[in-house]
This record gives structure tokens, sequence and C-alpha cells, in this order.
């Protein structure tokens, strides 16, 4: 039901809840009917009790990635294969995978052929590409990942932190390629 006082329609958009406002979002969730979180909506200030210099650091785009946590460690969780989740299509995961496992089985021999250095192609597949990618490709694929693994585009959930940071780096790494210049 909407937790409005005078409301008994169904509650089905959730608010923040009365816990106080933190670096980590609303703790808690109120559940309103579309009326009433549109009212409450209208009237929700997040920034409410921050200095100017805590809104500003809120909202830079790499807001509380200042220091390390372990899931954002260079060593969480890579293992170098492309992720099923990386791929639209179903047999271009399993083509990369497959292409993936040739290339550890042959020691990684056909090195000098690629346009890129060894760190770029390990980042060309945590993005799930291919040596063939163009900077346009690149950077629609980096938008679509963020998109994917943000928290905010996962209810508040933090699972996919990890890989979001391995994008974002693994895009850094890339968009200064010599191999796009």
């Amino acid at each position: 039901m909407c937790q409005h006082p005078t409301c008994r329609e169904p509650g089905e958009f959730r608010a923040p809840g009365t816990r106080g406002n933190s670096f980590d979002g609303p703790g808690e969730w109120r559940w309103f009917c579309l009326d009433h979180v549109r009212e409450f909506n209208a009237g929700y200030d997040w920034f409410e009790g921050m200095s100017a210099d805590e809104i500003y650091r809120a909202q830079s785009p790499g807001a509380d990635w200042a220091s390390e946590s372990p899931a954002f460690s260079p060593t969480a969780g890579i293992d170098g294969m492309p992720r099923w989740a990386n791929f639209a299509d179903p047999l271009d995961a399993i083509g990369a995978r497959a292409s993936e496992i040739k290339r550890a089985a042959a020691g990684r021999g056909r090195e000098n052929e690629s346009r890129f250095s060894r760190e770029e192609r390990e980042a060309l597949q945590v993005m799930g590409l291919g040596p063939k990618v163009e900077r346009t490709e690149l950077r629609q694929r980096y938008s679509e990942l963020v998109r994917r693994y943000h928290p905010d585009r996962n209810g508040g959930d933090r699972a996919y932190e990890a890989r979001l940071q391995r994008v974002v780096e693994a895009y850094q790494l890339l968009r200064k390629a010599a191999a796009f210049a």
C-alpha cells in the first residue's frame, strides 16, 4: 500500500526512506502510488545538508573511487576471458572464448600481428571487443557497458562494481591507444 498517510492505492514506486542521506545512498525505501511519489520527488533534495565541496565530490564521475576497495583491486576476478554478458549474440561470445583459448594454448605467438599491445588486447577482452575495432565502436561499447553495470541501473546493487571498474580502466587505456591515432 502507498505509505502516504491518507492514501489507500497500491504502493508501486519506491522513494528514499526516513534514514538520513549518505554517500552510500538512501538506506531504506518507502513505497508510494504514482501521484504521491511524484509529490515526494518534487520536494526531495539528495544534497540536503552537504557543503558545496561535498556536493561537487558527489557529482564527479569518479565519486568514491579515490580509495581502492578489494572489489576494485586490479586482480579482482580477472581471468582474461571474455564474459558471456559482454555479447549480445551468443555465437560471438563462443567465438571470442574459443579464440582466446586458442591464443592461450599457442602461447600467444601472434602478439606481433596485432596493432594493439598486450595490455591493450587484454583491455579489448574486458570490453568484449575484437582487434578490428574502431574508435566509434569502442565509445559505443563503453557507453553500453557503463549503463549495464552502473549501480544506478541495477537498483543500487553494487555487485557489478568490480566489473564496472575494469571496464572504466580498460576504456581509459584504449582511448589513448596508438592504434586509434
